[in-house]
């Protein structure tokens, strides 16, 4: 944790209440982005906040990454950052260049890309923003291995489609394109931890979408009036509150969680739980706040959906709950212990808070 997390959060947080509203994430829907508010986070150093002080960047680490990211899934922030800045900073992890344009990633080695003497082929899927990027970070197989590339999209094939929140999730071909830049064979080890990366940036993501959802359920109770009085003093009304706002807890804590343990090093399978854990509170969270703001919550004129789209969106794309599943169903079989009970509850490689 960086010392001065606290005052970026405070920087980033006011930024995005001044500058993004409704009819600003509305733009979304209309295959737009926000390049001011793009200029705003890169005029404060927020763009490479993670990247290390020998290549230009900031000095933070991926607790200060990784909760500015909360705040734009908190706010629907209609700009790339996320994959911006993963995907420089997985360019610094591969010992690579940092890019000043605007970058993308896909790291899905189940679509990886094709490298022959250097020139990239294949068609790859909902690749994030792709349409509005310059650069696209991604995983190659060589022949000898998966390798992490950089190559220009100018010479892509992009074809426009969106997820279900309409945030742009392209395919991309290529068809010999030379790469800018290309990493030794990475590991089975590194491959994991870019694949568990981009999950804990995704559930980020989704932390900072529940925590708005709550939030505005809660507004809405206090404004919404039946019979003479504001609908949270109905106890059924203050039952959904109370199941609402523990499954936020639940996710900020999970968040809180694996994001110290990937700080230490000591992430095992944290991010993991979290996914398949927040996964469930997404199914609580929206089917609530929808029940309690009724048929106005469906409305375009109200902001719930631009919450509750983005989160069951998101928690369909890259490495979802299915795969974690798996993972941690081999594990468990792999595992060789006479007690899955002493297998479960082992605390020596996971963060206690």
């Amino acid at each position: 944790m960086s010392e001065m997390k606290d005052m970026i959060l405070d920087v980033v947080e006011r930024m995005v209440k001044e500058n993004v509203d409704k009819d600003l994430v509305d733009i979304v829907e209309q295959g737009k982005w926000s390049p001011e508010v793009w200029e705003l986070f890169e005029e404060n150093g927020m763009t490479v906040v993670a990247i290390s002080e020998e290549n230009g960047g900031a000095g933070g680490d991926l607790d200060d990454l990784l909760n500015i990211i909360r705040l734009t899934g908190k706010y629907a922030v209609p700009i790339p950052f996320a994959e911006n800045t993963f995907a420089n900073y997985l360019l610094e992890y591969a010992n690579l260049n940092i890019v000043e344009e605007l970058a993308t990633y896909m790291v899905s080695t189940n679509q990886a890309f094709t490298l022959e003497n250097n020139q990239l082929s294949g068609t790859a899927l909902n690749v994030n923003w792709a349409r509005h990027m310059n650069r696209l970070v991604t995983i190659a197989n060589s022949g000898e291995g998966m390798r992490l590339v950089e190559v220009s999209l100018s010479e892509a094939e992009i074809t426009h489609h969106t997820n279900l929140a309409s945030e742009p999730r392209d395919t991309v071909t290529f068809h010999n394109v030379t790469v800018s830049q290309v990493s030794n064979v990475l590991t089975a080890d590194q491959i994991h931890y870019i694949t568990t990366l981009e999950t804990a940036i995704k559930l980020a993501l989704m932390a900072g979408a529940i925590d708005k959802t709550n939030e505005l359920t809660i507004q809405y109770t206090k404004e919404r009036e039946q019979f003479g009085r504001p609908i949270h003093r109905f106890q059924l009304v203050q039952q959904h509150i109370v199941q609402l706002a523990g499954e936020t807890a639940i996710s900020l804590a999970a968040f809180n969680n694996f994001t110290a343990a990937l700080l230490s090093n000591t992430h095992k399978n944290e991010v993991a739980y979290a996914c398949l854990r927040m996964e469930e509170a997404i199914t609580a969270v929206a089917a609530i706040a929808h029940q309690v703001h009724a048929a106005i919550g469906t409305t375009h004129e109200h902001s719930l959906h631009q919450y509750t789209r983005r989160l069951w969106a998101w928690r369909d794309e890259g490495a979802t709950s299915a795969y974690w599943s798996d993972v941690l169903a081999t594990e468990l079989l792999e595992n060789g212990s006479d007690s899955l009970w002493t297998y479960l509850t082992d605390s020596k490689n996971t963060v206690t808070l």
